[in-house]
């Protein structure tokens, strides 16, 4: 498998030296390969604004020494290594022939980003792409490759089980998000997780943990994001909200994995290759 990863460090740090009225364009070109795999419509600029990049129309002191931060830190670097481990460590997996990192500074203002996300996130849909967002505070410059793990691990579970959009259960989306972070576990140790599995616990966790179970078999994947994001995401994406706290689907998720792996004796790099519901019968899990 052949994993490329666009230098947008400097990219980055080139059109943050721009004159402001020269920053979308450059944004644009540097966005521009990614546009295919991009569902919403718009311009790149908006797109990348509303999801919580860093502002091209605004001079932002903290910005450049960021940029320049990461480079110093090698963070593509990291990410490279960091997939090229969890690779060899799903060799038995059908793998794609090529995967394509995208990696953007995030904007340290937005809420969503900073508060609910904690400061990172991705997204590996079906495309050949996988993108990731940071604002790379101190607590998230070191966990960006172990966020390219994630995503990737998503790409290979999928690459082998079943997404349908159209019959793709809650509980499938819940379980490949535990069983992602799992993974990220497995492979680098527990202080390499995300924090969104432990964002939610005692009472709302149990109240998430009986929602999300009781339309654990609901398809389409129009449901599914409201169980895993919870009810903040949702209303700021102009969706129904369920009555799930925020990101409670993860912490539901690595619950479920971890009892099923437990129950059913496999590793996380072993029970990516097998669905939700085997996953669970396997592991003698009863919802």
């Amino acid at each position: 498998m052949e994993i490329i990863i666009q230098d947008t460090l400097t990219a980055m740090a080139e059109l943050l030296e721009l004159p402001l009225d020269q920053r979308p364009d450059a944004l644009r070109e540097i966005m521009a390969p990614t546009r295919a795999a991009i569902p919403m419509p718009g311009d790149l600029v908006d797109i990348h604004h509303s999801g919580g990049g860093f502002r091209v129309d605004v001079d932002d002191p903290r910005y450049l020494p960021a940029v320049r931060a990461m480079i110093e830190q090698d963070v593509l670097g990291q990410v490279r290594r960091e997939l090229e481990r969890a690779s060899e460590r799903l060799s038995a997996a059908k793998q794609p022939d090529v995967i394509k990192v995208m990696f953007m500074m995030g904007n340290p203002d937005n809420e969503h980003l900073m508060k609910t996300s904690r400061g990172y996130y991705g997204m590996g849909g079906g495309s050949e792409w996988l993108y990731l967002l940071a604002w790379p505070s101190e607590e998230v410059i070191g966990r960006i490759g172990h966020l390219a793990v994630h995503e990737f691990h998503h790409k290979i579970r999928f690459t082998n089980v079943e997404w349908n959009p159209v019959t793709v259960t809650v509980g499938e989306h819940v379980i490949a998000e535990g069983l992602a972070e799992a993974f990220v576990r497995e492979l680098s140790g527990p202080e390499a997780m995300g924090p969104w599995s432990g964002m939610v616990t005692g009472e709302a966790y149990e109240r998430a943990y009986e929602k999300i179970t009781a339309d654990f078999w609901l398809e389409g994947m129009q449901h599914t994001s409201a169980y895993v994001l919870g009810d903040g995401p949702m209303q700021r994406f102009g969706q129904e909200p369920r009555g799930i706290p925020d990101m409670a689907g993860y912490a539901v998720g690595l619950n479920l994995v971890d009892r099923a792996l437990a129950g059913a004796g496999l590793t996380a790099t072993e029970a990516t290759l097998l669905p939700a519901a085997e996953l669970l019968r396997r592991g003698g899990v009863t919802l």
